[in-house]
């Protein structure tokens, strides 16, 4: 027997004893129990929903329906089934029902249930500084790293820039500029939760922290203020070294770990959403400060190191060496080697094989996902995505969109990578092929102007555009800076750009770099980067004088095959061990390197 004929059946009967025609007595229907009161106010959200339109609530007969036998021990019996509900004019909304015999009995009058906390939270209307909280703690509760309202406790904190405000940490110290001391706990506990993931690195901070290799090393940075960068920080001054820190992206501070770092006596000069003034006037002070030199330079995407050369030339003198990790930043490096300019040693950590082959693409496969999720909520299964390079940034988006079920097109200038993106089976194409057509176009080029504004022009409605390569050059976001394009912010780093015919595009970070603007990355992985980035520094500061020239070098292949070692324990991986014959035979040492230099992992 079906749920439907039985549900009429009990109606039936239940009507057996309703008196037809004859009112029944009004009453509420509903009467809160004492657990009904304490839910109300503990919770409005819970009970009142419906109440955010009206400091009261009324429950609809069909609730009330469905609720009657929890609510009310005695609940008042009302037909069901064969009557009709009519609406009544001249009862102010109230209810009537139409029996089988025509007469009209009225329903019981629904007493308004009203509790007191309800009223107070949505009779008062948010002031201006409550409905900009409120909307902040909305937009940004998918991409800050953490969700806790607490953070967000002082209103005020937001509405001035932290230039402009003299902050100290609890020792007094107040050489730094970050958005919100008082932030430092809530730090704190992400930086704990990274140094579990970041296993080389507390291993290296624990062997070596008796040796003190860093002793004397003055070291500047430019890198993502992320707790995995604290790590690393705090790794760096427990061998000895001095710290001071910039951001390299002006979207991809952790302002709590900011504040941690402050907190811990780091000079920190960072915050979540800076100008573009903010940020060289940030990296300036890193590096003018009286009294205090560097005299190693730590860079990610050779910001640092540009603003060095540019203002501080002399600073060079004093400066032993530079460790760079991006494609964008050795690219510079580079230039300057071969037009003469570099005149200190650098060593390129962005193609040693242990950055290269995890970070850029390990690293790339998961956060390429949580980017797009956290922002704009897609489903990837069927969509039609279009990765610009098939470095190994784009090998990791390309497998992790294809593995989701997405339709994945691959342009590339390298017929090496281009072949290798059609052996993996994707389809290589020209951009202009297939740009009306892609719902998402992804950017990981190292280059600029990949995504012009002729190819901004043609893209179907509601097309998602981003960037994860390092700089923000890639798309021509400067193009749709114009009077005839609207731009809308949707949420945290989320921009709708509207044409003149109703036409918008889905924007994240302004073009700059999706995971750690928008998201964030695989802690494990950025501990064999930053493990790598450490043993680089501690390399060149050591290293006697005449083993490196003003150039740019790798790092040595017996220090990438140590980094990977000190990440195998993790997951109870054993070596096989050659024996002294065997090592013989393929002309090698027992214990390394096993790869010559030109050998392509």
């Amino acid at each position: 027997m079906s749920v439907q004929v039985v549900a009429a059946k009990m109606a039936e009967v239940e009507l057996k004893d309703v008196p037809i025609g004859k009112e029944l007595p009004v009453e509420s229907p509903v009467t809160p129990t004492a657990e009904g009161k304490n839910l109300g106010r503990n919770d409005p959200h819970e009970a009142g929903s419906s109440a955010a339109a009206s400091p009261t609530a009324e429950p609809s007969a069909k609730a009330g329906e469905g609720s009657l036998g929890l609510l009310n021990p005695n609940p008042v019996k009302m037909p069901q089934a064969s009557a009709m509900k009519r609406s009544d004019p001249q009862q102010n909304g109230g209810e009537a029902f139409v029996n089988r015999d025509g007469t009209v009995a009225e329903a019981p009058r629904m007493k308004k249930i009203q509790f007191a906390d309800q009223k107070q939270e949505f009779n008062k209307r948010p002031s201006k500084i409550g409905r900009r909280s409120l909307s902040r703690s909305i937009s940004q509760s998918s991409t800050d790293s953490y969700s806790s309202a607490a953070s967000y406790t002082d209103s005020s904190d937001d509405e001035t820039s932290p230039r402009d405000k003299q902050q100290k940490n609890s020792k007094g110290n107040g050489d730094f500029c970050i958005k919100n001391i008082k932030q430092a706990d809530f730090g704190r506990r992400e930086i704990e939760i990274a140094e579990q993931e970041m296993p080389a690195l507390m291993a290296l901070r624990k062997r070596a922290q008796g040796e003190k290799p860093l002793a004397g090393a003055k070291v500047v940075g430019c890198t993502h203020i992320t707790a995995q960068t604290a790590v690393l920080m705090e790794t760096l001054s427990a061998l000895g070294a001095q710290c001071r820190w910039a951001a390299c992206n002006i979207y991809s501070t952790q302002n709590e770990v900011a504040a941690a770092l402050a907190e811990r006596g780091f000079s920190v000069f960072a915050w979540k959403g800076e100008s573009e003034d903010d940020f060289w006037w940030c990296i300036d002070r890193c590096v003018n400060v009286e009294g205090w030199q560097p005299n190693m330079i730590l860079d990610d995407g050779g910001d640092l190191t540009h603003w060095i050369y540019k203002k501080y030339p002399n600073m060079f003198k004093k400066i032993k060496g530079i460790v760079e990790e991006s494609v964008t930043g050795v690219h510079r490096l580079y230039q300057l080697s071969k037009a003469g300019k570099l005149c200190v040693p650098a060593m390129n950590v962005n193609d040693s094989v242990t950055k290269q082959k995890f970070d850029n693409l390990y690293c790339c496969r998961e956060s390429i996902l949580d980017g797009l999720k956290r922002t704009t909520d897609v489903m990837f299964g069927g969509k039609q995505v279009v990765v610009c390079g098939y470095g190994e940034v784009g090998k990791g988006c390309c497998a992790a969109l294809k593995a989701m079920g997405s339709i994945v097109y691959v342009t590339e200038i390298d017929p090496i990578c281009a072949l290798q993106a059609c052996m993996d089976g994707f389809r290589l194409v020209k951009l202009n092929e297939v740009i009306r057509q892609v719902d998402i176009v992804i950017t990981c080029t190292g280059n600029k102007n990949v995504v012009v504004r002729e190819y901004l022009d043609r893209m179907k409605n509601g097309c998602i555009v981003c960037n994860m390569g390092h700089s923000n050059t890639e798309i021509d976001v400067a193009s749709l800076r114009t009077p005839e394009l609207t731009w809308e912010r949707v949420r945290s780093q989320v921009d709708h750009v509207i044409w003149p015919d109703g036409k918008r595009i889905v924007l994240l970070a302004e073009g700059r770099l999706l995971n750690l603007s928008c998201s964030t990355v695989p802690t494990f992985v950025l501990s064999i980067t930053a493990t790598t980035q450490a043993l680089a520094l501690i390399e060149l500061y050591n290293a006697p004088e005449g083993r490196y020239k003003q150039d740019v070098y790798l790092l040595p292949k017996k220090m990438d095959e140590y980094v990977a070692s000190l990440h195998l324990p993790t997951f109870d991986a054993h070596l096989t061990e050659l024996s002294d014959e065997q090592a013989k035979y393929l002309g090698l040492n027992k214990n390394g390197p096993f790869k010559p230099n030109y050998y392509r992992y």
